[in-house]
């Protein structure tokens, strides 16, 4: 990342800021509109409007970085360790401990539980280690460039919050599928916890030299697959029930390596170690309390 200056944007960004937000809501309001008119069975209704709020809190929270224009490395840092926090947190909060409750659910001893979810969380983290290799021989091969290239490890922090979206997605359609009484509940815990992953999304593309708008842009694209599995697993609910523990496991393990592998030791590069542990501990109490408290 680049030793920038951290300014607010002049009127014009503000402008640009500020209708974004109202294209997001005139955006919300014609989804809603649109899935009103749709002739889905109540669940897989119920289960699209859940997974539509959480992909709009993810957009919400990726908005902020269109305010922003440059960013100085010590806050770039900062960041990184605060989206470790908020990675760390999710994984043992949002992945594993309902991971852990859902394969208790269906019938599994508590040694089966425990070796179910490990092996999907070393399964997540080989699989992520292929993907590690994928895009850092990509970026080798790709050579030098007229603008300098994201580095590898951010593209594995996006894919990694990417992964843990989908069994989120997958654990709304399941209980709006199965008819749940808190499954509404469920879906606005998860949207209120998605805004400040947005953010963090957004942000650190931004300090690594992404535009803002590009970064807001795939920040608020990678809430989109919250839906997607929402709807599919309220489809598919029986056999989506039965794959929700490996589901969670799987991007458990991807969120514990990249966290462990590239996020943390990244933020510590440059000499502000300090920053990026408060950062982190910033991040995890954040999210500790956004999880438990919300979900």
């Amino acid at each position: 990342m680049r030793t920038e200056i951290l300014a607010v944007s002049s009127g014009r960004l503000f402008r640009l800021a500020w209708g974004s937000l109202l294209t997001l809501a005139g955006t919300a309001l014609l989804v809603a509109q649109g899935l009103a008119w749709l002739s889905l069975e109540p669940h897989l209704l119920r289960a699209l409007q859940g997974g539509a709020v959480c992909a709009l809190g993810t957009a919400l929270g990726a908005l902020p970085v269109l305010v922003i224009r440059r960013m100085p490395i010590m806050v770039g840092d900062g960041l990184l360790g605060f989206g470790a926090g908020v990675m760390l947190a999710a994984t043992a909060f949002s992945l594993i401990v309902p991971g852990l409750q859902a394969a208790q659910g269906l019938g599994f001893s508590q040694w089966g539980t425990g070796a179910l979810v490990s092996f999907g969380i070393l399964l997540g983290a080989l699989g992520l280690f292929v993907v590690d290799h994928q895009v850092s021989r990509g970026g080798r091969l790709s050579g030098a460039s007229e603008r300098p290239a994201i580095a590898p490890r951010i593209w594995l922090f996006v894919i990694a919050i990417i992964a843990h979206n989908i069994p989120e997605g997958m654990a709304i359609g399941v209980s709006a599928g199965g008819g749940l009484a808190d499954a509404d509940s469920l879906a606005m815990g998860i949207a209120l916890q998605d805004v400040p992953e947005g953010l963090v999304i957004a942000l650190v593309l931004a300090g690594a030299g992404m535009s803002r708008f590009k970064a807001f842009l795939i920040g608020a694209a990678s809430g989109l697959v919250e839906p997607i599995f929402a709807l599919l697993c309220a489809w598919l609910v029986a056999i989506a029930e039965l794959l929700l523990p490996l589901g969670l496991a799987l991007a458990a393990g991807a969120m514990l390596l990249v966290v462990t592998h590239e996020i943390i030791p990244e933020s510590r590069r440059n000499g502000h170690e300090k920053i990026a542990s408060l950062g982190l501990l910033s991040g995890f109490c954040l999210m500790m309390v956004m999880d438990t408290a919300l979900v």
